[in-house]
């Protein structure tokens, strides 16, 4: 819309009904961007998200493990030094 037909729209129906309409269709869009867009969107970085924890606790088992096996042979190599 050029400004000429805005500028009729106000003096017509007043610069709140106008006013009232441009935000109302302003809401509008930004709720369609958001579920057509974002929400997509988020709930696939949400999956990205559950599988980079789950790698996480993974690897977090792991260097406990590594951790015992490194205590049970550093205890086993100070035992063979007492004997």
């Amino acid at each position: 819309m050029d400004p000429q037909q805005i500028a009729e729209l106000i003096q017509q129906y007043g610069f709140p009904i106008v006013a009232s309409v441009g935000l109302g269709y302003f809401v509008y869009f930004i709720y369609k961007f958001v579920t057509d867009k974002l929400m997509p969107l988020i709930g696939e970085t949400n999956v990205i998200l559950i599988d980079l924890i789950d790698r996480i606790r993974m690897l977090d088992n792991d260097l406990i493990r590594l951790q015992q096996k490194v205590s049970v042979l550093l205890q086993v190599k100070e035992e063979k030094n007492e004997d």
